[in-house]
């Protein structure tokens, strides 16, 4: 079971929204540095929506291979059409990813009943670890924990994102889950409340500016050192809030630009922060330290 802090990583783009391969090379590098504990890529925070099939396999080989094995890689595989999930996911198998990040399919609105059949066929169609995410206030579709709990027992499905930011919710989870079903918090501001209460690590937004502390805070809270956790979660907090003033990746594309990690290119019909945000952020990143 991978704990900590597993970061959503940014895909870098060019200036034109061209993918940035040496840059996400060096942003691994950087991650490995700064003591990350995951690489999640093509996530929601990876611009997933906007690249095609090419362009996702491409991020996900390029991870594995320059990882080489230093840290773990979770392939984001999810779509609205569970064939096209499942081909993702048989790519990033392929390819040498540790596990997979499944979406809870957006826009068309299953039921329960059909959000358990989705995973379901993709469990039984490639053997990989999986890792359920609801992200309702992006999907519109909400995978309700009775239903996560059926597919737990699913041999292959090992873990869920959940990015409600509902601490009760969550709990209660925690609670009813088999004791090997990791429970990542996907909303940064809430995720150490979450890993207090027992859950396993944190898919972060943050982790991409300060993954150093973001791996302190969570190595922190899960050795039960819950004042060096608060200490370093205070550092945080701005960031937390503050990289979302904006629809995610805006503003954590423009942290990493300020630290000169990444260039400015992001994909219609995303556009680059606007400027009223500029001294938002700056105030948020002095405050971590960055």
């Amino acid at each position: 079971m991978l704990q900590g802090s597993l970061v959503a990583i940014a895909t870098p783009m060019h200036d034109d929204g061209s993918l940035d391969i040496q840059a996400l090379r060096s942003l691994i590098d950087f991650h490995v540095a700064q003591n990350s504990d995951g690489i999640v890529v093509v996530g929601t925070t990876g611009e997933s929506p906007t690249v095609d099939f090419d362009e996702h396999a491409l991020l996900i080989k390029t991870t594995v291979e320059h990882s080489a094995g230093r840290i773990p890689v979770i392939a984001g595989t999810g779509a609205n059409s569970t064939s096209e999930a499942i081909a993702l996911t048989r790519k990033a198998k392929e390819l040498g990813a540790n596990a997979s990040l499944l979406v809870a399919p957006y826009y068309n609105k299953p039921t329960q009943e059909g959000l358990f059949q989705h995973f379901r066929a993709i469990a039984e169609a490639v053997d990989i670890p999986q890792i359920l995410y609801n992200v309702p206030g992006r999907t519109s579709c909400d995978l309700q924990n009775d239903t996560v709990l059926r597919l737990a027992a699913i041999k292959n499905i090992v873990g869920i994102k959940d990015a409600t930011g509902n601490i009760e919710r969550c709990t209660d989870l925690i609670l009813r889950a088999p004791e090997d079903f990791a429970i990542y918090s996907g909303d940064d501001a809430s995720s150490l409340a979450l890993l207090l209460l027992g859950g396993h690590g944190v898919i972060s937004v943050t982790a991409n500016a300060a993954p150093k502390l973001m791996h302190e805070m969570c190595a922190a809270a899960l050795e039960g050192n819950i004042k060096a956790a608060r200490d370093i979660n205070a550092k945080l907090f701005a960031l937390h809030q503050k990289l979302f003033v904006e629809a995610n990746p805006i503003p954590v594309k423009w942290v990493l630009q300020q630290m000169g990690l990444i260039k400015s290119g992001i994909r219609l019909p995303l556009v680059p922060l606007s400027s009223q945000y500029h001294d938002t952020l700056r105030s948020a990143m002095k405050q971590a330290a960055i």
